[in-house]
C-alpha cells in the first residue's frame, strides 16, 4: 500500500507529520509520498530518507484562513490539491491530510469523485466507548442530511466496519434524544424507518436507536448521525476522541487523562 500524506497540514506540521510518517513506515512498512515544500520536509529530517519514502515537492499550503471552498482551485499546487491529484491518477492508495476539514472534502469531491451512487461524502472517525470502540458518522461533514443521506452513512460505516475493522456483525444506531421510536423529529422518524426497511442488508441488530450516553457504553455500533453531532460530540473528534465524560461507579471522569471531574449524588 501507497499512502499520500499532505506534509504541510495540520498543527506543527511539517515537523509532527514528518516524524509521524516515518515512524508509521518503520511499524508498518508501507510505502509514503510525503507531499509539501520539499525544502521545509528535508529540514526535518536527522537523515537520509528511508526505502520505500518519498517526497513530492508542494509549493503552496492551504492555510486554514483560506475559502474551504475554493482553495484547492486557487492554490493548484498546494501540497493538498498535488496530493489528491496524485491519488485521483492512481499514484497512490489513500490520501491523508490533518489541514483543513473543509478544503479536504471539497477537493476530494470535486477531484477524485464519489462512489458511485453515494450522494454525500462523510466523516466517519473512530471514537473510543467504555467497551470497546464505534464509528461516528457523520461527523460534520454535512450540516443538513436527508434521510437517504443517513441511510448510506450506515452502509458506508458497516462497510468500513466489516472490510476495515474486521467486525463480523457491526451494529448500527441512530443518535437521538432517546431510544423510544417516537423521540426525535422528522428526519429521526424517516431515517429510522428506512434502518427498518433495510433490515436485511444492514445487520439484524440495525434496529435500535441510541441515545448519547447509551453510546459510550455499547461496543462497536456505528452511529448514522447528521452534522450536529459534531457539535454535541465535540469538534476535536474529527482528528481525536473528544473530551467524553463517562460515568464510572458513581464517578464522572474525563477518559483523556482519567480526571476525576465532580462524585455523583443521589
Amino acid at each position: 500500500m501507497k499512502i499520500i500524506l499532505d506534509a504541510m497540514g495540520g498543527d506543527n506540521a511539517p515537523q509532527a507529520i514528518v516524524e509521524g510518517a516515518l515512524e508509521a513506515h518503520a511499524q508498518c512498512g508501507a510505502e509514503i509520498a510525503l507531499v509539501g515544500r520539499e525544502e521545509a520536509i528535508r529540514a526535518c529530517l536527522t537523515g537520509p530518507l528511508p526505502e520505500g519514502v518519498e517526497i513530492v515537492n508542494a509549493t503552496e499550503v492551504v492555510e486554514m484562513c483560506d475559502d474551504p471552498a475554493t482553495a484547492f482551485k486557487r492554490k493548484k499546487d498546494s501540497s493538498l490539491t498535488v496530493g489528491l491529484t496524485m491519488l485521483k491518477n492512481g499514484e497512490g492508495d489513500a490520501f491523508i491530510s490533518a489541514g483543513s476539514t473543509g478544503a479536504l472534502l471539497a477537493g476530494a469531491t470535486l477531484l477524485v469523485k464519489r462512489i458511485r451512487g453515494i450522494r454525500r461524502a462523510a466523516m466517519g472517525p473512530v471514537i473510543p466507548t467504555a467497551t470497546g470502540h464505534a464509528i461516528l458518522c457523520d461527523c460534520g461533514a454535512n450540516a443538513d442530511c436527508t434521510p437517504e443521506y443517513l441511510l448510506q452513512f450506515a452502509y458506508l460505516g458497516s462497510f468500513y466496519a466489516q472490510r476495515l475493522m474486521g467486525v463480523e456483525k457491526p451494529r448500527v444506531g441512530l443518535l437521538n434524544i432517546g431510544s423510544e421510536p417516537s423521540k426525535g423529529d422528522t428526519l429521526r422518524h424517516e431515517t429510522f424507518a428506512l434502518l427498518e426497511e433495510a433490515g436485511a442488508a444492514l445487520p439484524p441488530t440495525a434496529r435500535a436507536e441510541a441515545e448519547g450516553f447509551q453510546a459510550q457504553g455499547c461496543t462497536l455500533i456505528y452511529l448514522a448521525v447528521d452534522g450536529a453531532a459534531k457539535l454535541a460530540r465535540g469538534e476535536r473528534s474529527e482528528m481525536k476522541p473528544p473530551p467524553f465524560f463517562l460515568i464510572r461507579g458513581e464517578d464522572i471522569y474525563e477518559p483523556d487523562n482519567q480526571k476525576l471531574l465532580f462524585p455523583v449524588t443521589s
